[in-house]
């Protein structure tokens, strides 16, 4: 693991994969949430109506 910012997507996957196991969380134990359906009501449509690019 280098002790600098990574300056590429390579370096970075490298500096992650050799953290060591003992820091990282186990998946079991971080409780998942599931988000709300997003939805377009017409309060949101209002905003952008005229916005051409938007519609």
């Amino acid at each position: 693991m280098s002790t600098s910012e990574p300056d590429t997507m390579d370096e970075l996957i490298a500096d992650c994969a050799a953290i060591p196991s003992s820091l990282m969380a186990d998946p079991a134990a971080i409780p998942r949430s599931r988000a709300a359906h997003w939805t377009v009501d017409d309060n949101c449509a209002a905003q952008v109506a005229d916005l051409d690019e938007y519609v």
